[in-house]
């Protein structure tokens, strides 16, 4: 199935919603998600088939779709996969952060992307835009990613949680878990090779973990088929301008990059 969407209809998507789960079940990665060799056992290949039309059709159901009305071409383009999960998360309720929001920011940049970055949850001015890391910390990730050459239009950049926290508060325990499907699904879609997760609340969503950023950062952690690097969030570097933190920083930003180049170096 190669880099098809778990998430993504075979074409055009419509639905009729019944009333949405309030306490929603937590995700399983697709099992199907990631890219893998075609097999030359049909039966193996067939049985691959039905694991990742079983993850489209759950994918659907936890959004609240009693039917589904599939019309066109199978999606084989990454960009149109993201763009159907996109259009199938408008007017979502599966929690609570739905009742403040003015908008549902997915992510942007590459869909086929190498190197994802995965922040917290959209601010205010995130939630006004439509789109991740516009506001001040979004100027600083910027900064960052230049400072080992890289541009915001070759990564893909989203967030733990869709919508914005009251406040700019931490997202909660339920509300990760009612976004978890879809960044699982998003990045089967994208199949990074590196993934830099920003701050303890994403480090810590991703990694299934309790322990402190300052414990997990400036090593290597395996997500399915990528290596996982965690930094800091630049609002906490923009908050605390020590110098400490930001050698720390930079030195993650290094090993992210290194770990990038390696990868995209052994896949040509």
């Amino acid at each position: 199935m190669g880099r098809l969407a778990p998430a993504a209809a075979h074409a055009e998507v419509r639905g009729r919603r019944r009333h949405p789960r309030r306490d929603p079940r937590p995700a399983r990665r697709p099992s199907g998600a990631k890219g893998r060799p075609l097999s030359d056992d049909p039966r193996a290949a067939l049985a691959d088939a039905l694991g990742d039309l079983a993850a489209t059709l759950r994918f659907h159901r936890d959004l609240g779709l009693e039917h589904l009305e599939l019309e066109g071409e199978y999606l084989k383009s990454p960009a149109d996969a993201l763009r159907a999960q996109e259009q199938a998360l408008q007017g979502c309720r599966r929690c609570k952060l739905c009742e403040g929001r003015n908008t549902i920011v997915f992510g942007s940049g590459n869909p086929q992307a190498e190197l994802v970055v995965i922040g917290e949850g959209p601010g205010a001015d995130e939630d006004a835009q439509g789109l991740p890391f516009v506001g001040r910390a979004g100027q600083l990730l910027t900064r960052m990613l230049a400072s080992v050459d890289v541009t915001r239009e070759e990564v893909f950049i989203t967030n733990t949680v869709l919508c914005r926290p009251p406040g700019n508060r931490n997202p909660e325990a339920d509300e990760l878990a009612a976004c978890a499907p879809f960044l699982a699904d998003k990045l089967a879609v994208i199949q990074p090779k590196v993934i830099l997760t920003l701050g303890s609340v994403a480090t810590q969503a991703m990694l299934h973990t309790k322990e402190p950023i300052g414990k997990l950062r400036g090593r290597l952690h395996q997500y399915g088929e990528a290596v996982l690097i965690p930094t800091f969030h630049p609002a906490f570097l923009l908050r605390n301008p020590g110098q400490d933190y930001k050698r720390m920083a930079w030195d993650d930003l290094k090993l992210a990059k290194r770990e990038y180049d390696a990868r995209r170096t052994r896949d040509r």
